[in-house]
């Protein structure tokens, strides 16, 4: 073996410690996450352990491995691991993925990970610089991550807060009919270019010139194909199938695979607007390459309208399409075509249409640039991580990169 490395076994080097009963976790309000076996579940207000640390699924199907920088709190279906000796904690996080722990299963009738079959299993631990080392490569790659995935996030409310105070609750066009000259955070063109009343319509008031139509008619929504008729060949190319469980996930080594020959209208790239209407009800812009869209998802393009448009009015409906599927008496709830039609939208005039398209496009540009990115980063990732984890790769030959 490596000098650099010691031989052992899991049961050496740590201890898996049980989490405990917590109530009213899913709906409460604090500053400690709560975990459980496959992420984090809610909030408390007092932590079990302090940071950093990591939680190992104990209980369910799918058993995660997560990290937290910050005190947290673990429930009984997880356990949260103790070292017992001089471990670097997001080595150990990386080496746990790597061993791929979270898979481990005893054979029970519920899926469960033991720690009598954990900590038999071996484990070549490197020196602590070397640890050290591979914790930077790998958590600075993650936390870049993390930073391009939360500035989404932000990105995502700003501008979905806009987006109803301007065209839902219609407050800018309020403020003018109140007397207003300006209104804050609006271009004055755009301000200038308002409406000052209001008139009656089927929804209700709305701004004085602007149409009442329904959703289904701003934009096509394409059903995908059952795309087990189109398994490829032998040999054959072939794309990711994308499902309800991709667009949740994104692509896997589970994920199906189709026939590259399909129609070329069923097959879904980046910056393509997808919505699944039937199961979780997700909407979101599609970021992972080429796919086959599968039935169950409808590909969404604007007819005549800009999609940052047409997807903000979907995000706008989607809690009552989902409240629809939700109450169908079947295991998979869904919603027809004429929850499309009947879900309307409030359009503006041409002229402000386009310029709000100015102000708003960027907001998803930057949002699907910055996904894209962090799936360039999480595959540059998961190529390091075994490569740094085994040895392959010596982690002082990477030092370069944590320099500065």
């Amino acid at each position: 073996m490596n000098s650099e490395y010691r031989a052992s076994t899991w049961g050496d080097e740590i201890s898996l410690e049980y989490g405990k009963g917590l109530r009213g976790y899913k709906g409460a309000e604090g500053p400690i996450p709560v975990f459980g076996t496959n992420g984090q579940v809610g909030w408390t207000d007092k932590a079990l352990a302090l940071g950093p640390g990591i939680i190992l699924g104990r209980k369910g199907a799918y058993r995660g491995i997560n990290y937290s920088k910050d005190p947290f709190f673990v429930i009984d279906t997880a356990y949260y691991v103790k070292p017992k000796t001089d471990l670097n904690m997001r080595w150990l996080y990386y080496a746990m993925i790597h061993h791929r722990l979270g898979f481990i299963d005893d054979g029970s009738p519920i899926p469960s990970t033991t720690r009598a079959a954990v900590y038999i299993r071996e484990v070549d631990v490197p020196v602590p610089e070397s640890q050290t080392t591979i914790a930077k490569i790998l958590g600075d790659l993650d936390d870049k991550i993390n930073l391009l995935r939360g500035m989404n996030a932000t990105l995502e409310d700003i501008s979905q807060s806009i987006f109803r105070a301007w065209f839902v609750d219609f407050k800018p066009v309020r403020a003018k009919a109140a007397g207003a000259t300006s209104f804050r955070g609006m271009p004055q063109e755009l301000f200038d270019a308002l409406p000052n009343s209001f008139e009656d319509s089927e929804i209700g008031e709305i701004p004085t010139g602007w149409k009442i139509k329904p959703l289904d008619s701003i934009a096509d929504f394409l059903n995908g194909l059952a795309m087990q008729k189109h398994r490829p060949k032998s040999g054959e190319d072939s794309l990711p199938v994308i499902k309800i469980a991709e667009l949740r996930k994104g692509i896997s080594g589970r994920t199906d695979k189709a026939s590259i020959s399909i129609p070329e209208k069923y097959i879904i790239s980046d910056g393509d607007f997808i919505f699944s209407w039937s199961g979780s009800l997700l909407a979101k812009f599609w970021t992972e390459g080429d796919g086959a869209l599968n039935q169950h998802l409808f590909k969404v393009t604007g007819r005549d309208h800009p999609i940052w448009f047409v997807a903000s009015w979907i995000w706008v409906h989607l809690q009552n399409f989902q409240d629809i599927a939700a109450s169908k008496a079947t295991t998979m709830g869904h919603i027809q075509r004429k929850h499309l039609s009947d879900a309307m939208i409030v359009r503006p005039s041409s002229k402000i249409l386009k310029q709000m398209t100015v102000l708003m496009e960027p907001f998803i540009a930057k949002q699907i640039t910055n996904e894209l990115e962090a799936h360039t980063l999480s595959s540059l990732r998961d190529t390091l991580l075994p490569k740094l984890i085994s040895g392959e790769i010596k982690a002082p030959h990477f030092e370069a990169l944590t320099d500065g």
